[in-house]
């Protein structure tokens, strides 16, 4: 017996095509949330002009995490926000678990938002037998089921090239340079100064300089290897004298190198000190030693959450939401996040 060939419709005018074969590929935009910022992760997503897709958290007693998305996120360009302030072991955790269970709830692309990348510190060999944390985060993000990665301000720039795919690095110094230009008094502005307070960080006060119009002064500081967060600062490279110094950097964490770069510039004749920086950590005992009579006033963004504890009266915090929300925004319409800092991206 012949076989039967099987016969194609005719259809003789795109308009024939029958309604159930037209398959319309719809983009939908996510905003997902873990629990160590959830505050933030709302202004992302309200000034995204959505909603945080409910999701349900446990921790057992044996302090394993459970979490689930409470609506399908099926096909979905989800965006996980996550900052990594302490406890950061446990919020790393529960990332990794929230991307298994995106994974494996068929959203089609994944992306971790992480204002404050987590181990970024360690992302270099300092001495032999050490690991390099940085990298192992990265591996385990793309393992987990992340596609892409979006963070401010990176502790290296090389990071970026640790994870197997697409990296979005973020600056937070438009939202600081905009509330300096805005709050600086114009013989403020004719007087000051920017100030790295390190080597390390030289290429970022540059651009401050470069942008503000104003010189730059380097802290030659030396650290102990063998002793966590201790700095001795050994001279300054510049004229600070009669000076506003603006002193810049990407982090303080227990603001020991911060605080002593203050007191060093006090006394070599700086008017005053103002310390900006895109990460506030603030581990004890950082509060206290921040409102050093050196330190005139800090300035910083709320990548990482800070409960009442962390803050006192020369504090200023500014919200990183609308950077996060636009940088989210272009990645989804398949934009260009490098057109929102003139190429520097």
């Amino acid at each position: 017996m012949a076989r039967k060939k099987n016969k194609k419709p005719d259809f003789d005018h795109p308009d024939d095509i029958a309604p159930a074969l037209v398959v319309k590929n719809i983009k939908r935009l996510v905003i997902a949330s873990g629990r160590s910022h959830r505050p933030l992760a709302q202004e992302v997503a309200a000034s995204l002009e959505t909603e945080l897709v409910p999701t349900e958290y446990r921790t057992f007693a044996s302090g394993e995490i459970l979490t689930r998305f409470e609506e399908s996120i099926r096909g979905c360009d989800l965006f996980l926000v996550q900052s990594f302030g302490p406890p950061v072991n446990e919020w790393l955790m529960e990332t990794l678990i929230m991307l298994d269970a995106a994974k494996r709830a068929s959203a089609k692309r994944i992306t971790v938002v992480a204002p404050y990348y987590p181990y970024s510190r360690q992302d270099k060999k300092g001495r032999g037998r050490e690991p390099i944390s940085a990298r192992l985060v990265a591996d385990l993000l793309r393992t987990a089921g992340a596609d892409r990665v979006m963070s401010v301000d990176l502790h290296a720039a090389q990071i970026q090239g640790f994870f197997d795919g697409p990296v979005d690095h973020l600056f937070a110094k438009p939202v600081l340079e905009e509330y300096f230009e805005r709050t600086l008094s114009a013989d403020d502005r004719a007087k000051l100064t920017v100030v790295s307070p390190d080597t390390g960080r030289v290429r970022v006060a540059d651009r401050w300089s470069d942008s503000l119009d104003a010189p730059l002064a380097i802290i030659h500081k030396r650290r102990d290897p063998n002793v966590a967060n201790q700095v001795t600062v050994n001279e300054i490279v510049g004229n600070v004298h009669g000076r506003v110094c603006l002193l810049v950097d990407d982090m303080i964490d227990t603001g020991g190198t911060i605080v002593k770069a203050a007191q060093a510039l006090k006394a070599n004749g700086a008017e005053r000190v103002i310390v900006a920086a895109t990460h506030a950590i603030f581990s004890d005992p950082a509060p206290e030693r921040l409102q050093d009579g050196s330190v005139d006033e800090v300035v910083v963004t709320d990548t990482v959450p800070l409960g009442p504890e962390k803050r006192f009266d020369t504090l200023t915090v500014l919200p990183i939401a609308p950077l996060l929300a636009r940088a989210i925004h272009e990645v989804f319409e398949d934009g260009s996040v490098t057109s929102m800092f003139d190429g520097q991206a």
